[in-house]
């Protein structure tokens, strides 16, 4: 990932977060609030979300909010055990896999913290080995933060940025998404999901 300086300094100073309360995703008990698609399974272990698919499933599995978000800053911790998962945002129904959007990525190999356009541009901003070395902690827990507001989206994994767009096009609003990945093995937990922003309902179908 390459930055130039100025681009750097207004994503740094940008103040995408108010002074508004945390509202928590999850009720770290249930799957209330959530619809999952596709493969895979999603099961509450011990008060943590849990997802997993096998290698012999080609189809991806994603768990939605059933609430749309436009401008938002959303936090959470995951820990990656094994595969390649993410977070989605700005969702809209149309595409293999059933959704299409951003995507933060987060996979045990490589690129984790980067932004990925699913069935669309594909890679917008991949880091670099050497960069997802630097804040990303292998089988342990990550804080994850995505700051969108309009245009602006910017991506920091437990404090460091991994990613940032100056003026992104496409949807500005959509549900949440955890992914599981196709044609892997995927394990995968997440926790102390948090918004700051306003939801509104799913108006678009999502296929089952």
């Amino acid at each position: 990932m390459r930055l130039c300086a100025p681009l750097l300094a207004l994503l740094l100073s940008t103040p995408f977060a108010g002074a508004e309360p945390w509202t928590p995703l999850w009720d770290g008990q249930t799957l209330k609030g959530w619809r999952a698609i596709g493969a895979g399974t999603w099961t509450v272990e011990h008060g943590v979300l849990v997802g997993a698919t096998s290698r012999q499933t080609a189809e991806f599995g994603h768990l939605l909010t059933e609430k749309a978000y436009g401008d938002f800053v959303l936090r959470l911790k995951f820990k990656l055990s094994e595969g390649n998962s993410g977070v989605h945002f700005r969702l809209q129904p149309r595409g293999y896999g059933g959704v299409s959007g951003l995507q933060t990525e987060i996979d045990a190999q490589f690129a984790t913290g980067g932004l990925y356009e699913t069935n669309g541009r594909g890679w917008l901003i991949k880091p670099s080995d050497k960069e997802v070395g630097a804040f990303f902690k292998p089988g342990d827990w990550n804080e994850l933060v995505v700051d969108a507001k309009g245009g602006q989206v910017r991506v920091t994994i437990n404090g460091q940025l991994s990613a940032a767009l100056a003026q992104s096009p496409g949807p500005r609003t959509g549900p949440l998404g955890l992914q599981l990945h196709g044609g892997q093995n995927v394990r995968v937990a997440f926790k102390d999901l948090e918004i700051l922003g306003t939801a509104t309902p799913v108006s678009l179908g999502f296929a089952p």
